[in-house]
């Protein structure tokens, strides 16, 4: 099993044009719940257009020491058979070590509770994107009827022998407590109504899967859910969306490169507002089929607000704009005309990779943890290339389109942290004329 290479630092060497075609991977943030689903039916389940990166083969790997027979058909198809699981795993140092470095492994415990009524995980560890709680997801299987004990060795005990459905108001529309309280319902006693779920298009590809499964689950798409709990769930096939946040980061990296691009089998549909959020930047794009083709554009216009005030663009929960395309909108808004207002309202410190930005000559401005101002530079000046440190995932794609647009050579470490969402992007990038090199 590979995943992309995460060692090292890239050498970029910016301000070339790229032109071609790019199709984007599987959606990363689907993989994560859809591989959990997985334990949910001893029986077989293939799901294709699994993106190769260090998170979701992560992932993979903790399925397999659970027990789980993982089979590659091919690039980017597996087959599952979830048939023999060693709940006693959980206890092990080699679990507790591994699903700490990983936040989506707490999916695998909405399952686990449904299909054998028990579960044990270790206190989750953090992450460098500001506080994200796990609270949804335990008081929610609280709701259905789980007993949690926090044992002195660290672990949370979790005893689910009787589920039961219920009414369930959701303190927050958590994308991953969504998915893991789903799970955990689809095999519970009665009927669950889940209100102020989230609606993200992962939660609907998830609530198709289990539907195909044998559950029955109605209202997705909407913040309202119903779960009506059924004895037993067979195994299904299921190809997985390519990945929206890829796709978005690949409209902002043509108008930064001033590049000729046409990103194949885009799903538009399930694009949402992300198209149209990138247009009010002064992206021209045209829809040919389920492609996105950008032209090469000199100049891109930011657009306004009709009373004349300045353009400000914030993320929420789906179907408003998602926050992991926040910084890409940032770094593109560099080498507009105009001026931006960049809010990032659900997660602190996401913004805090700016200065980078800034040592490379950006017009920004960080008003607090939350807002950061950009005024376009219209391509008056050139980024200049520097050294830098990628400090999460989303961020680094950022800089990495920085970094491809600037004039001189920059050096990005810490690029694991890219690896971790991207799968092979080097590469990817190299076959559309990037000079990028990985050492």
């Amino acid at each position: 099993m590979s995943a992309s290479i995460g060692a090292g630092e890239f050498i970029v060497e910016g301000g070339h044009q790229l032109s071609g075609e790019i199709i984007p991977q599987g959606a990363k943030n689907e993989a994560l719940q859809i591989l959990c689903a997985v334990l949910l039916t001893e029986d077989k389940v293939t799901i294709h257009n699994i993106p190769n990166i260090i998170d979701v083969m992560k992932l993979i790997d903790i399925l397999a020491d659970l027990g789980v027979r993982v089979e590659k058909l091919g690039e980017g198809s597996y087959e599952f058979e979830a048939r023999d699981i060693n709940i006693e795993h959980l206890q092990t140092k080699e679990y507790s070590e591994k699903a700490s470095k990983l936040r989506g492994s707490i999916m695998v415990l909405g399952p686990l509770l449904a299909r054998f009524g028990k579960g044990k995980i270790p206190k989750p560890g953090g992450d460098k994107i500001g506080r994200r709680r796990l609270d949804t997801h335990f008081l929610g299987f609280k709701k259905l009827g789980a007993k949690f004990n926090y044992t002195q060795d660290g672990f949370f005990e979790i005893d689910a022998t009787h589920l039961e459905g219920t009414y369930i108001l959701l303190d927050e529309p958590s994308v991953t407590g969504t998915a893991n309280i789903i799970m955990g319902a689809v095999m519970a006693k009665g009927k669950t109504t889940l209100y102020n779920a989230a609606c993200e298009p992962y939660i609907q590809q998830l609530c198709k899967m289990l539907n195909r499964m044998g559950a029955n689950i109605s209202g997705y798409g909407s913040n309202l859910l119903t779960i009506e709990g059924v004895e037993k769930l067979g195994g299904t096939t299921h190809t997985m969306l390519p990945d929206m946040i890829e796709i978005g980061s690949f409209i902002g990296m043509a108008a930064m490169t001033q590049s000729e691009l046409t990103i194949k089998n885009c799903r538009i549909d399930e694009l949402g507002q992300i198209p149209t959020v990138f247009q009010r930047l002064g992206i021209q794009m045209e829809f040919r089929g389920d492609d996105i083709y950008i032209p090469a554009q000199e100049h891109y216009q930011l657009d306004r607000f009709i009373d004349g005030s300045i353009l400000t663009v914030a993320d929420g929960p789906w179907p408003l704009f998602t926050p992991d395309l926040l910084s890409i909108v940032l770094v593109t808004a560099i080498q507009a005309k105009g001026t931006v207002l960049v809010h990032q309202k659900m997660f602190e410190s996401r913004l805090f990779f700016v200065d980078k930005l800034i040592d490379m000559g950006a017009q920004i401005i960080l008003n607090d943890p939350h807002r950061a101002t950009v005024i376009g530079l219209n391509r008056q000046s050139k980024l200049r290339g520097i050294q830098m440190t990628s400090p999460d995932i989303r961020a680094g794609q950022a800089l990495l389109i920085a970094a491809l647009s600037a004039e001189g050579t920059s050096v990005i470490s810490n690029i694991d942290q890219i690896d971790r969402g991207y799968q092979f992007i080097d590469e990817r990038l190299r076959n559309i004329g990037a000079h990028i090199e990985r050492r």
